[in-house]
């Protein structure tokens, strides 16, 4: 069975080629030595220990779950913290070890969405927010909508990835060529 994270998802959505690179032809992108991926495995580590019983009461939290494997349909994640509202929903929280600058990146939410995923299929439960904190905003929390398609949307994107990896299927490149700039498979993309 192909294992598929939410990472993988936000890769194949800048360009399906990540996946290709990556898994069907078992190329390393090397994301350990990004300075930003280091710390934030540090404040996930810091924010269990410190956040053990608190409960956000001003958002409506009743409970919570921190730390949580969660998988469904080839997705797999580690949720910092599933909370369940008093409004009878859940929402994922997640640290983010960024500078809140007055928007959600949309890999941000695209990461919200497959937890949101993961939680409903779980947990069998509606999710329609989540919620990130901007560790170096002074700990700010911001609240974002999850689209009502979220299932269908996570859905046919793993569906679309194993397609990639079962069939060894060379994707078509990003549309956008600006991203090609940054990318870490530049030099061994056709393009």
């Amino acid at each position: 069975m192909i294992s598929i994270t939410p990472s993988h998802i936000i890769e194949y959505l800048y360009c399906p080629r990540y996946i290709y690179f990556q898994y069907v032809l078992g190329m390393p992108q090397n994301e350990e030595k990004y300075y930003k991926a280091i710390k934030g495995r540090e404040i996930h580590k810091l924010k269990l220990s410190e956040n053990v019983k608190y409960l956000r009461k001003r958002i409506g939290v009743v409970d919570k779950k921190l730390d949580v494997f969660l998988s469904y349909n080839n997705l797999r994640g580690i949720v910092d913290e599933v909370l369940f509202l008093e409004d009878g929903t859940a929402a994922p929280l997640d640290y983010k070890y960024a500078v809140y600058k007055d928007k959600v990146f949309t890999t941000y939410k695209t990461q919200l969405e497959c937890y949101a995923y993961l939680i409903s299929k779980n947990f069998n439960i509606n999710v329609d927010k989540g919620f990130i904190i901007y560790v170096r905003s002074k700990n700010k929390l911001v609240t974002v909508p999850i689209s009502k398609d979220y299932v269908e949307k996570v859905s046919v994107v793993i569906d679309e990835i194993v397609t990639i990896i079962d069939e060894n299927k060379f994707p078509k490149a990003t549309k956008y060529k600006s991203k090609c700039l940054t990318c870490t498979f530049k030099n061994v993309c056709a393009r």
